[in-house]
């Protein structure tokens, strides 16, 4: 794992300043995206915990909105280019250097986890890993929304992202992962983004079993 997590942090430090300008608008022009997340925060509050980890948090901008969603939302990313953006342009929130399959959180602390496209770069065999600890820092019954490519094929697909290499998802292979991992998917969205890559925009919402469930 420690050789592609090494490209992946020095491939998105090389470009903080352009990724955080691309991404600047939140969402603005992701209808679908924005639901899904507003969607995710309302279920989160409903849960009674408002702590949110927005794991890999690129330059701060979707853990901003969490927080003016009403949760206590804080980033933590790879990248520690992106880390030292993200407290510069939002000072009130932390943000914190971290590895995704090794997350500084207390076990069941949490009330959601936001995975936007930031599992994209992990190889295939390396993902269930990812999402065990996803599960693992989520309390009972919180939420984990995980935001990818999706693809119609029956295997994940690699390709060339603009920044690193990654890969495209099937998405009931990806909510099978989510169930082995200990969540429960229980919604999706799937969208055509008139990308020329060919993918699908894909959203899952998974909940995190209730003891004995």
């Amino acid at each position: 794992m420690a050789d592609h997590q090494d490209e992946t942090r020095a491939a998105y430090d090389a470009v903080v300043e352009l990724y955080a300008s691309l991404f600047a608008d939140r969402l603005e022009g992701q209808p679908f995206a924005r639901a899904m997340i507003g969607t995710f925060a309302e279920l989160v509050r409903a849960t009674g915990n408002p702590r949110v980890a927005d794991v890999g948090c690129g330059p701060g901008h979707l853990t901003a909105m969490l927080h003016e969603l009403g949760l206590d939302a804080f980033g933590l990313d790879l990248s520690p280019g992106m880390v030292d953006h993200a407290r510069r342009a939002h000072p009130a929130l932390r943000f914190q250097e971290a590895r995704m399959e090794c997350l500084p959180v207390e076990d069941g602390s949490l009330g959601g986890v936001l995975a936007h496209y930031s599992m994209i770069h992990t190889p295939p065999g390396e993902l269930p890993r990812l999402l065990v600890e996803q599960a693992r820092v989520l309390a009972p019954g919180g939420l984990l929304l995980v935001s990818f490519f999706g693809t119609d094929g029956p295997e994940p697909v690699r390709f060339d992202h603009k920044v690193t290499p990654a890969y495209s998802w099937p998405a009931d292979r990806l909510a099978e992962l989510l169930a082995d991992s200990g969540l429960v998917p229980f919604a999706r969205l799937l969208h055509d983004p008139a990308s020329e890559r060919g993918f699908l925009d894909a959203h899952l919402l998974a909940r995190r079993r209730e003891p004995g469930a």
